[in-house]
């Protein structure tokens, strides 16, 4: 897979905008960071998984996934071999970090509207 595929994959989902952090371009959902590119270097990528779907990566495609070092790693970071990635795997791993994007940002939505609904 190709940095260009990444990134027009990642644009393929809707309401998916890219900015950029620290230097590189990063793929938002409701103002949520939910992939990246090129960091550490151009041949890579990162999608944010929960901790359960980055283990599940991690063991079944050790040569495609890893975790980030650190923090990053432990909050569900997970590093995208993209030399070695296949198109349908990639897409796989950015869906499901779309959709935890997505659905993190509803539920905060729905806890403003209570919080106000309380307020009233």
């Amino acid at each position: 897979m190709t940095p260009d595929e990444f990134r027009e994959m990642a644009l393929s989902f809707p309401g998916t905008i890219e900015s950029s952090h620290k230097d590189h371009p990063d793929f938002r959902a409701h103002g949520r960071i939910f992939a990246t590119l090129a960091y550490p270097d151009a041949k890579t990528a990162m999608v944010k998984l929960a901790s359960h779907e980055q283990q599940r990566m991690i063991l079944a495609y050790p040569q495609v996934f890893y975790a980030a070092k650190g923090a990053w790693g432990l909050a569900g970071s997970t590093m995208v071999h993209l030399d070695t990635a296949g198109v349908d795997l990639v897409r796989q791993a950015l869906e499901l970090a779309w959709q935890n994007t997505t659905a993190g940002a509803e539920k905060k939505t729905a806890q403003k509207r209570a919080a106000r609904g309380s307020m009233a």
